[in-house]
């Protein structure tokens, strides 16, 4: 093993054990010590990697975010209409949040809006939404012609909520939940034509892009037991 490679692997170890200790206690609670304890490195090399806790913080937003970022463009681009697109890119980020421990911090810490650079992956999906429901309007594949100034804001909302709800039941990210989500609010979204063709499950380009996001954006899955 070169040198690089044992680098990498050392950071993305400490970054695998922030992610536990930051969800464990928090980040204002959170050891370094611990950290690097449950690496299985030395303090040294804790620092060598990452300056400060902040810093193994924004690491964690940052990793979070390209892997999110890059499931989203994925499922988009390999998408068959605007709205499908949005239920798999839904589906696609529910499973990198259930299967990487690293995700699911970065993702908590992003949202928190503390010891970092201001960085919110709930804005950004939102944005996603608002895109993509604009572009299903133009499709024509909306029940209404224009979607309201508030549709975005309520997609958004619910599916994060899902996310706050499975901080104490994964559940509540299980695919099978988001699934039932989709049933219920397609027919009042999509046009009858187009809701024959809709998937709420999502498609397998869905799966597909969670499994690129992790295997290209180098971040672990969940250590722990397998979440749903």
């Amino acid at each position: 093993m070169t040198k690089q490679e044992r680098a990498a692997r050392t950071r993305d170890a400490l970054l695998l054990a922030a992610a536990q200790e930051f969800q464990r206690h928090g980040y204002d609670r959170a050891k370094l010590s611990a950290i690097s304890s449950q690496a299985g490195v030395s303090s040294g090399a804790l620092h060598f990697h990452f300056e400060n806790k902040a810093a193994l913080a924004e690491a964690l937003r940052t990793d979070a975010s390209r892997a999110l970022r890059r499931a989203a463009h994925l499922a988009h681009r390999r998408r068959t209409s605007a709205l499908q697109a949005l239920v798999d890119v839904s589906h696609a980020l529910a499973d990198l949040l259930r299967r990487s421990i690293v995700v699911r911090a970065g993702f908590l810490l992003s949202c928190e809006g503390a010891h970092g650079t201001g960085l919110n992956l709930r804005q950004e999906w939102q944005l996603c939404v608002q895109q993509l429901l604009a572009e299903a309007a133009d499709e024509g594949t909306l029940a209404q012609a224009s979607p309201g100034p508030h549709l975005a804001g309520v997609l958004a909302a619910s599916t994060i909520g899902y996310e706050v709800l499975s901080r104490t039941n994964p559940e509540w990210l299980s695919s099978f939940t988001l699934t039932g989500f989709w049933e219920v609010l397609l027919p009042t979204l999509a046009a009858p034509d187009t809701l024959t063709e809709l998937r709420p499950g999502g498609t397998d380009t869905a799966h597909q892009a969670s499994n690129a996001a992790l295997r290209t954006g180098f971040v672990p899955a969940s250590a722990g037991p397998a979440l749903p």
